[in-house]
């Protein structure tokens, strides 16, 4: 089980992360690029709620940036992954912190970093590891 403590400890070990807002949330960006942030679900995204149905979750969520070849692989994978209609055709999925482990969170997070960084600093973390 995870929380937003653990992604902002997750998305700040990443190389040149800082923690900045976007539409009112908190999130996380590398160079200006958003990898990860806090994404509730709030009322006025009827569209998602009603998509949802039962199974709006009641934890904390965090949007996180996935490349758009891989985004079915994640959601079929990643059973704290998901999708929302205002997601479709964007590369990103939500995830239920509170049903995601620390290794598939650290993992999505660093993919997403991966993905924003500019290439070089992207290849210089990876080739460090």
């Amino acid at each position: 089980m995870a929380t937003l403590d653990d992604v902002r400890a997750l998305a700040l070990a990443l190389p040149e992360a800082v923690e900045s807002t976007s539409y009112g949330s908190v999130a996380w960006k590398v160079r200006g690029k958003t990898f990860v942030w806090e994404r509730p679900l709030r009322q006025r995204d009827v569209a998602d709620l009603e998509a949802l149905g039962e199974r709006v979750p009641e934890g904390e969520l965090a949007g996180v940036r996935v490349p758009a070849a891989d985004k079915e692989a994640v959601l079929a994978t990643v059973p704290a992954a998901f999708d929302i209609p205002h997601f479709r055709g964007f590369p990103a999925v939500l995830v239920e912190l509170d049903r995601v482990d620390l290794d598939e969170l650290r993992e999505l997070i660093t993919d997403g970093w991966v993905m924003q960084a500019p290439k070089r600093l992207a290849r210089e973390y990876l080739d460090s590891l």
